[in-house]
């Protein structure tokens, strides 16, 4: 059924979706600068945890933080996520599978004494760096 649903997609709108970014977005670059320029030194793009294949965008190893930079849209902010009219049932199936999804993995990462710090595209980055900042020195 997926697939006769993406036929019903306008070829505009798959081109738009393809070429949005998963990694190095706008908000992930500016707050590795910030984190950089304040000391801070992480892993870019990689698993927590060996056997849970779940990539964070920024891992703190020693402190065991991982960071999470999710998109409004992708991940169905509370504040910003919109609901497509065109395969309505098919995106609100993808956006709440990825929901499921990101629980479950901030559930396996706690389960091996990690931390979790979700951040939404929406955030300022001074806020969001203050955030993870505050976190991975509550850990160290």
């Amino acid at each position: 059924m997926a697939a006769v649903e993406r036929l019903n997609t306008t070829s505009a709108v798959r081109a738009r979706m393809s070429r949005q970014k998963s990694r190095d977005t706008g908000i992930e670059i500016a707050l590795r600068k910030i984190l950089h320029a304040a000391g801070f030194r992480y892993r870019v793009h990689r698993r927590p945890v060996k056997g849970v294949r779940r990539e964070a965008d920024l891992v703190f190893g020693p402190a065991r933080v991982a960071v999470f930079v999710d998109g409004c849209f992708w991940h169905g902010c509370p504040d910003h996520a919109s609901w497509p009219k065109n395969n309505a049932d098919f995106w609100r199936t993808k956006i709440e599978t990825n929901r499921r999804r990101d629980a479950d993995t901030d559930t396996r990462l706690a389960d091996e004494g990690w931390l979790s710090v979700r951040i939404w595209e929406h955030e300022t980055v001074a806020d969001a760096a203050a955030r993870v900042i505050k976190a991975v020195n509550e850990r160290r």
